[in-house]
C-alpha cells in the first residue's frame, strides 16, 4: 500500500532540505581549521554530491530487496545518530587536520557531511518505491516527488542562508536537524509496526544527549560565531590592555584598549608610515576587522567611513574591541563592492584596503573592476594602500600589483626583502596614486619601524604576471601554487 502522497512529498521534502542544511553549516564547521575558501566550498560541495549520489543509489538497490516500509524509520534514526555527532567528531578531528591543504581539507568534509547526508539521500528512492503501484503513472510520480525534493533543497538553502544561520550556532542547527530526525524516525518505526525496543530508545537518547554533551565541551575556536566568522577575542599576555581579534582561527587584527597610536602589526606600521606623509582628511577603510587603524586616525582626520561585511563582527567589536563611532567615524555593514560603488567621486583622500576571508583577499576585491571603482572615489592626489598575504611563491601579490598598476600611474609594494624575493610568506602593501610617490621618502619611513621593509616599483617586480578581472580571478588558485 502506498504511503498518502502528502506523506510522501513531506518526507522527501524534509530529507532533501536537512542534506542542504547539513551542507550549508557543515562549510561553516569545517571552515576555522582549514580557511573558507574556494578548496573548502569545492570539497563540501563535492562531498555532499557524493553522498546524495551514494545515498541515492543505495536506497534504490535496498528498496528493490526490502520491504520499504522496514527502511524507512531506520535511514531515518540513523541520519539522526549520524548527524548529532557530526559537531564533536568535526571539532576533535579539526585540531589535527588544521591546514589548507587539500587531504585535510576533504577529510574533514567527509567527517562533517558524509554519512548524515547519504543516509538522508536514501530516504527518497525508498518513498518513491512504495509510490509505485501503477506503471501508467510512474512518470508523473517520479516527476512530483523529484520536484518537492529540490523544493526542499530550495527552501532549505535560503532559511539557512538567511534565517538560521542569522540567530543560531551552528552547532545548535545540527543537533536541531539531529532531534527532528529522530522524531520523524520513530514515528515512522512505529507507523511501520517496527517497535523500537525500550534499549534502542535508551541508546539513541544517549547518543543523543552524548553528542550534546560532547559539542558543549568539544574544543572550539569560537567566542561568537557571526553570520560570516567564527570569531574569538584573546588578551595579550606580555600586554594587559593588548587584544587580539582571531577569525576563524587566524590572526586578524591587534588593537591596545588603552592605546589606539599601538600598531603591533608590520603592515599597518608600514602602512601609517607612507600615509605620514601625505596626510589624510577624508579616509575610507574597505574592510573593518578589528578597526585598529580606523581608531589609530580617529583623532586626526576630519571623517572617516569604515565598510565592513559583517554585522556581528562590528557588534563584537563595540563589545570587547573598545570600538565607538560617531559622526567622524561611520561603518557601514554589507558587501564592501556593492557599498563602494555608492560612495561619491573624488570624495576621498585614501582608502585603505583590508578585507579578509581567512588569509585570503576575496577575489571580487582583487579585480582590475574593483580597482577603478576605487580610482573613481579618490580625489586625483589621493591614495590607495592595500594588504595583501602571499606565500614564497608571489604569484598572487604580483597579480595584484599588476592589477592596480593597469589603472593607477604610480604603484610601489612594500614587504621585507626577503619576502619580495620569494624566500618567505608575509604581509605585502601596495600602495598607489595617480600623483608622484617619492620612493626615496616611503623607503626611508619604512625602514625606521620597528619592522622595516623595502620598496620596489610595481611593474618591474610584477612582470608579466596576469591581471585579474572580474571573468577571470583565481585568487585561491594564485596563492595555493
Amino acid at each position: 500500500m502506498p504511503l498518502h502522497p502528502r506523506l510522501a512529498g513531506a518526507l522527501v521534502f524534509y530529507s532533501s532540505g536537512a542534506v542542504l542544511v547539513l551542507e550549508i553549516v557543515g562549510l561553516r564547521l569545517v571552515g576555522p581549521y582549514v580557511g573558507v575558501t574556494l578548496q573548502t566550498s569545492s570539497a563540501v560541495i563535492g562531498v555532499a554530491l557524493a553522498a546524495i549520489a551514494y545515498g541515492a543509489w543505495t536506497g534504490g538497490w535496498l528498496a528493490d530487496r526490502i520491504d520499504p516500509r522496514r527502511l524507512l524509520g531506520p535511514a531515518m534514526l540513523a541520519g539522526a545518530v549520524t548527524t548529532a555527532v557530526t559537531v564533536p567528531v568535526v571539532r576533535y578531528a579539526g585540531e589535527f587536520l588544521r591546514g589548507t591543504d587539500a587531504a585535510n581539507v576533504v577529510m574533514l568534509a567527509l567527517l562533517a557531511l558524509f554519512l548524515p547526508a547519504a543516509l538522508l539521500s536514501a530516504v527518497t528512492p525508498l518513498v518513491i518505491k512504495l509510490q509505485l503501484d501503477d506503471l501508467a503513472v510512474t512518470g508523473r510520480i517520479v516527476g512530483r516527488l523529484s520536484s518537492v525534493g529540490t523544493l526542499g533543497a530550495i527552501t532549505a538553502t535560503l532559511g539557512t542562508g538567511f534565517v538560521l544561520v542569522r540567530f543560531l550556532p551552528s552547532s545548535v542547527i545540527v543537533l536541531l536537524v539531529a532531534a527532528v530526525t529522530a522524531v520523524i524516525g520513530l514515528w515512522l518505526s512505529f507507523r511501520f509496526g517496527l517497535w523500537v525496543s525500550r534499549r534502542g530508545r535508551v541508546s539513541m537518547a544517549v547518543i543523543g544527549l552524548g553528542a550534546a554533551g560532547l559539542a558543549a565541551v568539544a574544543p572550539t575556536p569560537c567566542d561568537v560565531e557571526t553570520a560570516y566568522h567564527c570569531a574569538s577575542v584573546t588578551t595579550d599576555p606580555n600586554r594587559p590592555s593588548g587584544r587580539t581579534l582571531w577569525l576563524n582561527s587566524a590572526r586578524h587584527s591587534y588593537v591596545d584598549l588603552d592605546d589606539p597610536k599601538h600598531l603591533e602589526f608590520a603592515y599597518a606600521q608600514w602602512i601609517t608610515a607612507v600615509v605620514a606623509l601625505r596626510p589624510p582628511q577624508d579616509v575610507l577603510h574597505l574592510g573593518g576587522g578589528g578597526f585598529t587603524l580606523p581608531r589609530y586616525y580617529a583623532d586626526t582626520v576630519r571623517d572617516q567611513v569604515v565598510l565592513e561585511l559583517d554585522e556581528g563582527l562590528v557588534a563584537l567589536d563595540r563589545r570587547e574591541l573598545g570600538l565607538v563611532t560617531g559622526p567622524s567615524l561611520r561603518v557601514h555593514t554589507g558587501d564592501g563592492r556593492a557599498l563602494l560603488a555608492r560612495e561619491a567621486t573624488d570624495s576621498r583622500d585614501l582608502l585603505i584596503g583590508d578585507a579578509f576571508g581567512h588569509l585570503v583577499v576575496p577575489w571580487h576585491l582583487a579585480t582590475v573592476e574593483l580597482t577603478r571603482d576605487v580610482h573613481r572615489v579618490l580625489r586625483s592626489d589621493g591614495v590607495y594602500a592595500l594588504n595583501v598575504i602571499d606565500g614564497p611563491g608571489r604569484r598572487f601579490v604580483r597579480a595584484e600589483a599588476a592589477t592596480v598598476a593597469q589603472v593607477f600611474r604610480n604603484v610601489l609594494v612594500i614587504s621585507p626583502p626577503e619576502a619580495l624575493a620569494g624566500s618567505r610568506s608575509a604581509n605585502f602593501v601596495i600602495v598607489a596614486s595617480d600623483a608622484p610617490l617619492d620612493l626615496a621618502a616611503i623607503t626611508d619611513a619604512v625602514a625606521r619601524v620597528p619592522e622595516p621593509a623595502a620598496v620596489v616599483e610595481a611593474r618591474s617586480w610584477a612582470g608579466n604576471a596576469m591581471i585579474l578581472r572580474d571573468d577571470h580571478a583565481p585568487v585561491d588558485q594564485l596563492l595555493s601554487s
